[in-house]
């Protein structure tokens, strides 16, 4: 799964790689330990193609949704995107790219003991692309409207299984434009970009415990544990 993230690089740079205006998002503040139920960076593609950065809420709820009380989906896994027809509705229509600098993951350390936190990002520096689906939900009064997002997860690659057994599906830059297309409704060809990312694209390594808590927020969480180097395939 896809739990906590950081999303500190300036907004010009997100606008500027990702080829999207941010009018949308101006005020969006850094975060190096973005939990659920936040408002987080998104890239939508409009009816006409143009790429808006927004800020949406981390938990989706979709629109036949009762209330906001149940538990949103932090993450959607891809196998489901393909099995249910609700959600082909949404691969088809709603979709969206979370750029995150990268994200932490839990490592069971056995049964008595704390699960050890890691960093995973990419080797490059660059902001990873996380696939996601997005939805609109208004209340029966005709309330404000609320946005909201998932993340799709994938199984694990070879890295990653060191840790966990799920990961974010991370897009490639040749894929962005097939998956922010909106006239791109073919589900079949959405549905087998949401793979594992490759090994070399990614590093990991363990952080300190205090990223566990999400009141704390600062700089210093995404660092190595002292006396750890970074983990590649």
């Amino acid at each position: 799964m896809c739990g906590r993230f950081t999303s500190a690089t300036q907004l010009s740079l997100l606008a500027e790689r990702f080829r999207a205006d941010p009018a949308g998002a101006e005020g969006h503040r850094p975060s190096w330990n973005v939990s659920p139920a936040s408002d987080i960076l998104v890239v939508v593609a409009g009816d006409d193609g143009a790429r808006q950065l927004r800020e949406l809420r981390w938990g989706l709820v979709p629109r036949w949704a009762k209330d906001t009380k149940g538990r949103p989906l932090i993450n959607m896994r891809a196998e489901t995107v393909r099995e249910k027809t609700t959600w082909q509705r949404a691969l088809a229509s709603k979709r969206c790219i979370i750029p995150i600098d990268g994200f932490y993951e839990w490592q069971d350390q056995g049964k008595g003991n704390r699960k050890q936190p890691f960093y995973v990002t990419s080797r490059d520096g660059e902001p990873l692309a996380l696939a996601g689906l997005w939805a609109t939900w208004r209340d029966e009064d005709g309330g404000q409207e609320l946005w909201t997002c998932t993340i799709l997860t994938t199984s694990a690659n070879k890295l990653m299984r060191s840790v966990h057994h799920r990961m974010p599906v991370i897009l490639p830059p040749d894929a962005w434009d097939a998956w922010l297309d909106p006239d791109n409704k073919d589900v079949e060809q959405l549905a087998a970009l949401l793979e594992p990312a490759p090994e070399e694209l990614l590093a990991l390594w363990p952080v300190d415990q205090a990223v566990s808590n999400p009141r704390n927020n600062r700089p210093e969480l995404p660092q190595p544990l002292e006396g750890h180097q970074p983990v590649t395939a």
